[in-house]
């Protein structure tokens, strides 16, 4: 019996991923044991940002997808590609941009911010198609469900929207997928933000232990727990946040922080050792990882997504009267 399909991916915008973006992968990982899972590196969607430096892009997606080997993913159970060795996600995209209606790009709330955030005197096309790219991205493989956080699944629903309309005006091609519910934690960075490299505030996957015990040691903590003796405030503490998601003693140090027990460095020196514990292995498995395995598993990762892709493109376009 055919597995149910499940896609998702990642931008490869910085040649390192960290630990908030770990979280994810490994529930990818879990779910890739029930279901068929399409997992890309979207390189298309880095060029919103990284236009001028298509290199880069070129360089970094392959480092993610050692990112995702080393993690767990399996290239014989899973189909791993590179977004632009499949074009049939561009022609897909081409097509839904045509029944998309402007007003609902424009009321995308993550348009806004990242247009705030560009570096650039004026946003290009693409990152107001961003949400169209992405909804061919996924209808492209029929999917029955999208791997996502809670507080990412809102950004789906245009997807869904895209779909529907398609479907309304050309008879059934695209059936609608759920959002996957991971319980993924979202991670506080070293400064007491959520944990984001346009922030500077992450710990990356690939760091020696000897880096990461160092970012450790500058995080942030409890401003008014000068003394052992002063209660902190876990919930709004960096370390904290980290030593609940790594340590396996979180609750006693938690606990021990709160009432004034122990002290912020001795939870840092804890949370860099739980840390480095949690990655060891994963750092281990991708030392081993080689530029040609890598570009073996992506040309066979491509044939498979294409084989599937192009025959809902060709769907598609016969229910749009293309012949």
């Amino acid at each position: 019996m055919e597995r149910q399909r499940i896609l998702s991916g990642m931008q490869p915008t910085q040649p390192k991923l960290h630990l908030g973006n770990y979280e994810p992968i490994k529930s990818w990982v879990r779910l890739q044991e029930q279901y068929k899972l399409y997992t890309f590196v979207a390189d298309w969607h880095a060029l919103t940002t990284m236009a001028e430096n298509p290199g880069d892009i070129a360089a970094n997606s392959r480092e993610i997808v050692k990112d995702y080997l080393a993690a767990g993913i399996d290239p014989e159970r899973t189909t791993v590609f590179l977004q632009s060795h499949v074009p049939e996600h561009a022609e897909l995209h081409l097509l839904f941009s045509m029944i998309t209606p402007l007003g609902w790009l424009e009321r995308v709330p993550t348009y806004k911010e990242k247009k705030q955030n560009l570096q650039t005197e004026s946003e290009p096309y693409g990152l107001l198609g961003y949400p169209v790219l992405q909804a061919a991205d996924i209808l492209l493989y029929k999917p029955y469900g999208v791997p996502v956080g809670k507080d990412q699944a809102p950004h789906l629903e245009l997807s869904r929207e895209i779909a529907r309309r398609f479907n309304h005006l050309y008879g059934e091609v695209f059936p609608e997928f759920v959002n996957i519910l991971c319980d993924t934690p979202v991670l506080m960075g070293l400064d007491g933000r959520k944990m984001s490299k346009s922030y500077g505030n992450a710990i990356y996957l690939n760091e020696s232990e000897e880096e990461t015990a160092k970012k450790v040691m500058s995080a942030f903590t409890t401003p008014t727990k000068i003394r052992k003796t002063d209660p902190g405030d876990p919930e709004n503490c960096a370390v904290c946040n980290l030593l609940r998601v790594y340590s396996p003693n979180w609750e006693v140090q938690t606990d021990e922080c709160r009432r004034g027990l122990r002290g912020c460095v001795q939870n840092k020196r804890e949370c860099a050792e739980a840390i480095n514990e949690a990655l060891r292995p994963f750092r281990e498995r991708r030392r081993q990882i080689d530029d040609a395995t890598v570009e073996a598993i992506l040309r066979r990762g491509a044939e498979e997504a294409r084989d599937f892709a192009s025959r809902t493109l060709a769907e598609a376009k016969r229910a749009m009267g293309f012949r």
